[in-house]
């Protein structure tokens, strides 16, 4: 989501031409130091336009001082650790970032230069970042793990999370005729970067919006998300009621929309479980009660009953509604490696003890759960369209580099903290 925001924007800057001209003050004068190497003039003006022109158009001085700071610090970093950057894995940066607007490295640069951006302020860019990358690769991934449990729970997560089916959304269509497009997009990125509440927002589209909505604040009525255009839908399923998009270029306009609220219905299949449990047939209730009593984890049951009767332990895994209904019903209440007793009355009880409740969706993606039973079982049943889950591997490596960026971040303020910033 991120890049194909970030390749809307780029590429609808580069289509505006040159930005404004620098200042007259002298460009190669030095204006920030950080570890005794400078930063100068133009370098943030170049800079500046640089991060305008991917999609920043509110960025001043300051922030333009900010990133280059960062990208220093990335690079001493990366210079202390003895990383270097290969040219090979520099062109391959330029191009997989260039690729984001659908150009290749070189009509990208062409794009730059037409704009007033130099290609070396591109190249400086995307060699931080490749050491950057050197850096994370040998400092923080020998540490990261992400265990089954992490996955189980980050599907769990998103098997549990209603799927988006409606929206209600509040637009602002800002006509932008020709030669008028960057206008247009200036004041798109002004409101969008306000972050407008509601009754900011409906004035905004009172007073810019070209929409016949226009008259009710830019609101409109719900709206299936399947009815949206298919390049929008992703743009609309990755906010959260309240905030507002990106400005997205259309021809003739920059439109915004704002999540007000949204509906969903679970996966077919979501609330149904899959049940890892055991069940031991005693001669009473009281020999029951007793075992349970002492009886820590479903393995330690096998122990606990003793050589005698531990073989006529019965374990299985199987859909929640292949249960029979007493033992269900016990089952219901119970954590995992707690244990209950089913008493018949007839003189004779059930041990009941569950090993794990996972959701069946979740169980058929291959989670570490022991099975015993039989197919069929019910769990096919019970899972009738597993679509749209991520596999395993896909959470693990998003959980992975989730970690990744974490680590990163807080290495890269403790360089900042580390490091003598200084203005002449």
């Amino acid at each position: 989501m991120r890049h194909l925001l970030s390749g809307i924007a780029i590429t609808a800057s580069l289509l505006f031409g040159p930005l404004a001209p620098a200042s007259a003050q002298n460009p190669f004068e030095p204006v920030l130091y950080i570890n005794d190497k400078a930063i100068t003039r133009y370098e943030v003006d170049q800079r500046q336009r640089f991060m305008r022109l991917l999609g920043a158009p509110d960025i001043d001085a300051k922030g333009a001082e900010d990133a280059l700071v960062q990208d220093r610090l990335r690079m001493f970093a990366a210079e202390q650790m003895g990383i270097e950057t290969t040219e090979e894995g520099l062109q391959a940066g330029l191009d997989e970032f260039a690729g984001r607007a659908n150009m290749n490295s070189a009509e990208f640069t062409a794009a730059l230069e037409r704009a007033g951006v130099e290609y070396q302020v591109f190249r400086d860019f995307i060699r931080a970042g490749v050491a950057w990358r050197g850096v994370i690769r040998q400092r923080f991934l020998p540490q990261i793990n992400v265990s089954d449990a992490e996955i189980d729970q980050a599907l769990k997560r998103q098997i549990e999370t209603p799927i988006v089916n409606r929206v209600l959304l509040s637009e602002l269509i800002i006509p932008a005729p020709e030669g008028r497009e960057d206008e247009a997009m200036r004041l798109a990125n002004s409101i969008s970067g306000s972050n407008p509440n509601e009754a900011q927002f409906a004035e905004a589209a009172g007073r810019y919006s070209a929409s016949d909505s226009a008259k009710a604040g830019g609101r409109l009525n719900w709206v299936n998300i399947d009815n949206l255009p298919p390049s929008l839908r992703p743009v609309i399923l990755n906010l959260r009621p309240g905030q507002t998009t990106q400005p997205l270029q259309v021809p003739g306009a920059v439109v915004l929309f704002r999540l007000r609220d949204s509906q969903g219905s679970l996966r077919p299949g979501a609330r149904e479980q899959v049940l890892d449990y055991m069940t031991l047939r005693l001669a009473s209730a009281s020999d029951a009660v007793s075992l349970a009593a002492r009886t820590r984890s479903c393995d330690d049951l096998y122990i606990q009953a003793g050589a005698g009767i531990s073989a006529q332990i019965n374990r299985q895994t199987v859909s929640q509604n292949a249960i029979p209904a007493l033992i269900a019903t016990r089952l219901a209440s119970l954590d995992e490696d707690e244990a209950a007793v089913v008493d018949y009355g007839n003189g004779s009880a059930d041990l009941v003890m569950l090993c794990s409740r996972q959701p069946a969706l979740l169980a058929d993606e291959g989670a570490d759960v022991a099975t015993s039973a039989e197919a069929p079982d019910g769990v096919e049943a019970a899972i009738p369209d597993p679509s749209g889950i991520p596999t395993r591997e896909a959470v693990r490596e998003e959980l992975f580099n989730r970690k990744a960026n974490e680590m990163a971040n807080a290495f890269l303020q403790e360089l900042r903290a580390d490091a003598v910033i200084r203005r002449p």
